[in-house]
């Protein structure tokens, strides 16, 4: 039975999933670290042992083909793609096989950037999160949510 999966640790949608989910009647898993504080009344928390990735790993062992994963990070996206579950960013971004090489591959250049000393690169501060930005995360969680039950 499809679950969406939510990397937790500073996710800005948590609510949104939570009542799109309960909508849809789908068991939602949040995974955060050890040094953050989750609760909720709907969702199971799992809690990880701090350490580089440990949440990402143990997120991607967990999914199955069809599940629902949320997270930022292109690295997840991308293995959970590969087990055949479905991506979404907190802004919306549906992560797909059409995008997520050209989105791994500026993560690449810009980590190498950033190694190098920031010469001539540029650094950014995010833009800050708008009701936008949560309607077109509603709407495209929905998008898959549809596509994974039809």
């Amino acid at each position: 039975m499809m679950k969406i999966l939510v990397d937790a640790d500073a996710c800005p949608v948590k609510e949104i999933i939570e009542k799109v989910a309960k909508q849809k009647n789908i068991e939602v898993v949040m995974y955060i670290d050890s040094s953050h504080i989750l609760s909720s009344d709907y969702s199971k928390i799992v809690t990880i042992s701090k350490g580089r990735d440990a949440v990402d790993l143990a997120l991607i062992n967990d999914s199955e083909k069809g599940d629902v994963i949320v997270t930022q990070d292109y690295g997840v996206a991308s293995l959970a793609l590969g087990r055949s579950a479905y991506a979404i960013g907190n802004s919306g971004l549906i992560y797909d096989n059409n995008n997520i090489d050209k989105l791994m591959f500026e993560r690449f250049l810009g980590q190498k950037v950033r190694r190098a000393g920031r010469k001539g690169g540029k650094t950014f501060n995010p833009k800050k999160r708008t009701r936008e930005d949560d309607e077109r995360f509603e709407r495209n969680l929905l998008k898959i949510l549809n596509k994974a039950t039809s």
